[in-house]
C-alpha cells in the first residue's frame, strides 16, 4: 500500500498551510478560473488569504498546473510582503517548471532587488529545457545592466539574436539600456539601427537615456531631434539625463517648452534642481506643480523633503509628512529616512526621533541619518547610545556610520571616546579608514586645542592627506588663536586648492586675528590676482511656509527699512544688557565703529530682525546659515534669546546652536 504526501515548500509548515485552509472563508472546491481568480484579486495584499488559497490550491491539485502555480508564486513574490526568499521556496516545489513559471520568477528578482538570483537562474532555465521566450530576455538584460554583467549581458544578447527575437521592442529597448549602462554605446546604437523589427519610441528614448548617461549630451540632442516619433517619456529622458549632467538650466528650458507634463517630468526638474543644490528652485517648482492639482508621490516627496531640509523650511516639511499620512503612504526606509533628516536638519530632534521609531524597516542608512542628526545637534551621548544600540540589533555598522559618532565625538570633546572609535573601526569592524575618518579625528585632536597631536596624527596617516584634512587643522588653529601652525597649514591649502575661496578666507581671518594686516592685504591681493570670488554670508528663515533669505548688504527685501529699525533696537537692548561687539572678527583693518557696524550687519543678525518683526511673542525662530557663525553672532543670539524670551536654533556650515534663556546649547565649544 502505497501513502501520497504533499511536499510543502520550507519555510510554510504542513501545519501553517493546514491550518490556514480548514480555516479559510474560501470554497474548498474551486476551478481553475476560479483559482486564478482568487489569487489575482484576493490575494494581491493579503498573506492570509494567500496561505488560505495555496493549502487549497494543494489539496485540490490545482498546484500541478503551471499556470496556477505560477501565479502562486506572483503573489507570493509581491514585494508588498517582503518576504521574495517565501517566492522562491514556493518555486523549488514546483515540477518541471515551463517558461511562464520561470519567468514570473525573473521578473520578482527584479522587483525584490535580487538582479544577481536572475542573472543565474537561465542556466537552470535551460537545463529544465524551458524554451525562453521573448519575454523572458528583457527581465534578462535589465538584470545585467543592474549588476554590470557585461559578459553574461553579451552572451544572453547573442541568445536573443539565436532564437529569432531581436525584433522584438521590449528586448531591444532592454538591449540598449544595458549596453548603455556598460557604456558601450555603439553596441547600443546597433540595436536601434537594426533592420530586424521597428524600433519604436520606447527603443529611441532609451537610446537616449543611454546617450546622457554616458554623458553624450550633444549626440541624445541629436537623436532627440531627429526622432520619427515623440512622445512625452522623450522629453522626460532629455529632462532627466541634462538634470543628472549638470546642465539644469538646459532641462528647465525643456520642461517649460513641454506641452504637456506627468509626474515623471515634474519628478525630474525637482530631483535634478535637488542634485544641484538648487533648493529654492526646487521649491518653487512644486508650488507651480501644487497649483496645477497634481498629486506629488514618494519619489518627488522624497527629494523636496531634501530640499526642505537644506532650506531649513519645516512648515512645508511637516505638510509634506501631513500629506503622507492622509494619503496613507507607506512609511518605507528612504522615504521615512529623507523625513526624519527633514526634522533633524529643520531642529525638530524630538520629531525625527518619533519618525525613526516608527520607521518599520530601518536599513543602515536609516540608523545613520539618526546617528548624524544627534551628532550636530550635540547630542554625543545619544549618538553613541544609539550606535551602541545598532551593535545589538546585529545590524553592521558602515563607513557613513562611523563618520556620524565620530564627529559626534568631535564636537562634544570627547577625545578619549573618539579616538577608541576610530581605532575600533578596522580592528573590531573590518572597515578600512577612509579620507573622511581621518577628518573627523583631525577635527576631533583640533577642536580640543591639541594642535600638535593633530599635526603629527596627520603625518602617520597612510593615506595623502587632502584639503579636507589640512582644512580641519586650520580651522581648529583659528579658533586656537596659533597664528604659527595656521599660517603654514594655510598657505598649504592655497596650493592645493586655489581656487578655493574659503581657504583665503580662513587664512585671511587667521591673520585679522592677529592684526597682521599687511598678510592680510597680501592674501587678498593674491585673490584679485587668482579671479578669485568670496562666497557671501547669507541667512534663511522660515516663515508660515515662505522662506526668506538675506545677505549682507542685500537691501532687496521689501521690508528692508523696518528690518534695519528693528535691528538697531535690538543693538540698543543689547548693548543695555552688557553686550560689546567682538571687533577681532572683522578681518579688514579699518575704524572700530566701522566694525561694529560690518558686525550689526551679518546675514543672520538681519534674519533674526525680521523673525523677531514678523513673528507672536514665544514664537521659535529657525535660521540656516551656509558659513560658519562667527564668535560675535553666537555672543547676540544668546543675549537675544534671553532680552526677548526665545528660543532661537541655527543651523551653520558645521552643526546646530540652540539658544534658551541665555545659553546655547554648543556650551560655547563649536
Amino acid at each position: 500500500m502505497s501513502t501520497t504526501t504533499t511536499n510543502f515548500p520550507s519555510g510554510l509548515k504542513p501545519e501553517e498551510l493546514s491550518a490556514a485552509g480548514q480555516n479559510s472563508t474560501l470554497p474548498s472546491k474551486l476551478s481553475h478560473k476560479k483559482v486564478l481568480d482568487i489569487l489575482n484579486n484576493k490575494c494581491s495584499h493579503s498573506l492570509q488569504h494567500l496561505k488560505q488559497a495555496h493549502a487549497i490550491i494543494l489539496r485540490t491539485g490545482h498546484f500541478q498546473d503551471h499556470y496556477v502555480s505560477g501565479t502562486l508564486v506572483k503573489c507570493y513574490a509581491n514585494p508588498h510582503f517582503n518576504d521574495f526568499a517565501l517566492a522562491v521556496r514556493v518555486f523549488r516545489q514546483i515540477p518541471s517548471p515551463n517558461v511562464f513559471v520561470w519567468n514570473i520568477l525573473l521578473k520578482g528578482c527584479l522587483e525584490n532587488n535580487e538582479p544577481q538570483m536572475a542573472v543565474s537562474s537561465y542556466k537552470s532555465i535551460l537545463v529544465f529545457n524551458s524554451r525562453p521566450n521573448k519575454f523572458t530576455y528583457p527581465s534578462l538584460l535589465k538584470a545585467c545592466a543592474i549588476t554590470g554583467s557585461v559578459e553574461e549581458g553579451t552572451q544572453f544578447h547573442a541568445h536573443v539574436v539565436k532564437h529569432g527575437l531581436s525584433g522584438d521592442g521590449h528586448i531591444k529597448s532592454a538591449g540598449i539600456q544595458m549596453y548603455s549602462s556598460f557604456g558601450l554605446v555603439k553596441e547600443a546604437r546597433k540595436i536601434l539601427d537594426d533592420g530586424d523589427g521597428e524600433s519604436d519610441v520606447i527603443c529611441w528614448n532609451a537610446m537616449i537615456d543611454g546617450y546622457l548617461k554616458c554623458g553624450l549630451v550633444e549626440v541624445a540632442r541629436e537623436v532627440f531631434e531627429s526622432m520619427p516619433e515623440k512622445n512625452i517619456g522623450s522629453w522626460n529622458a532629455m529632462i532627466r539625463g541634462l538634470a543628472k549632467c549638470g546642465m539644469i538650466d538646459s532641462a528647465r528650458k525643456l520642461f517649460d517648452d513641454m506641452s504637456e507634463r506627468d509626474e515623471i517630468s515634474w519628478s525630474a526638474i525637482i530631483d535634478g534642481y535637488v542634485k544641484e543644490g538648487c533648493f529654492k528652485e526646487a521649491l518653487e517648482v512644486f508650488n507651480e506643480m501644487q497649483k496645477q492639482n497634481i498629486r506629488p508621490r514618494k519619489y518627488i516627496l522624497s527629494s523636496m523633503l531634501t530640499a526642505c531640509a537644506n532650506l531649513g523650511a519645516l512648515d512645508l516639511g511637516r505638510w509634506i509628512h501631513s500629506y503622507m499620512e492622509r494619503n496613507f503612504i507607506q512609511m518605507e526606509s528612504v522615504l521615512g529616512t529623507a523625513l526624519l533628516d527633514m526634522y533633524a536638519k529643520c531642529g525638530r530632534l524630538d520629531t525625527a526621533w518619533e519618525v525613526f521609531e516608527n520607521i518599520p524597516v530601518k536599513e543602515v542608512f536609516t540608523w545613520n541619518a539618526m546617528i548624524g542628526g544627534l551628532a550636530i545637534h550635540g547630542q554625543a551621548d545619544e549618538a553613541i547610545k544609539l550606535f551602541t544600540k545598532m551593535n545589538r540589533e546585529k545590524l553592521k555598522p558602515n563607513d557613513i556610520t562611523f563618520i556620524g559618532v565620530l564627529n559626534a565625538c568631535a564636537h562634544a570633546g570627547m577625545v578619549d571616546k573618539g579616538l577608541a572609535l576610530f581605532h575600533s573601526v578596522k580592528e573590531v569592524y573590518g572597515i578600512e579608514p577612509e579620507i573622511e575618518h581621518y577628518g573627523c579625528v583631525v577635527d576631533l585632536l583640533g577642536r580640543a586645542g591639541l594642535l600638535e597631536e593633530a599635526e603629527k596624527f596627520i603625518g602617520s596617516m597612510t593615506v595623502e592627506p587632502n584639503a579636507a584634512i589640512w582644512g580641519a587643522l586650520a580651522n581648529a588653529c583659528r579658533i586656537h588663536r596659533n597664528v604659527e601652525l595656521g599660517e603654514k597649514v594655510g598657505w598649504i591649502l592655497l596650493d592645493m586648492e586655489p581656487q578655493n575661496s574659503g581657504r583665503y578666507a580662513l587664512l585671511s581671518n587667521i591673520y585679522a586675528r592677529a592684526e597682521r594686516w599687511d598678510d592680510v592685504a597680501r592674501v587678498r591681493k593674491l585673490m584679485k590676482e587668482r579671479g578669485i570670488k568670496t562666497i557671501p554670508g547669507s541667512t534663511m528663515i522660515d516663515l508660515g511656509g515662505a522662506v526668506h533669505e538675506f545677505k549682507m548688504g542685500d537691501g532687496s527685501h521689501p521690508e528692508t527699512k523696518e528690518i534695519h529699525s528693528m535691528l538697531k533696537s535690538i543693538m540698543e537692548k543689547m548693548r543695555m544688557e552688557g553686550y560689546s561687539p567682538k571687533i577681532s572678527q572683522v578681518p579688514f583693518d579699518i575704524d572700530e565703529e566701522e566694525k561694529e557696524t560690518a558686525l550689526s550687519l551679518h546675514s543672520e543678525k538681519i534674519a533674526i530682525a525680521f523673525g523677531l518683526l514678523r513673528t507672536e511673542p514665544g514664537t521659535t525662530l529657525r535660521v540656516v546659515k551656509n558659513l560658519r557663525v562667527c564668535e560675535d553672532c553666537h555672543s547676540a543670539f544668546k543675549l537675544i534669546s534671553q532680552i526677548y524670551s526665545r528660543d532661537i536654533i541655527m543651523r551653520d556650515r558645521a552643526r546646530y546652536h540652540h539658544f534658551r534663556n541665555g545659553v546655547c546649547s554648543c556650551k560655547d565649544f563649536w
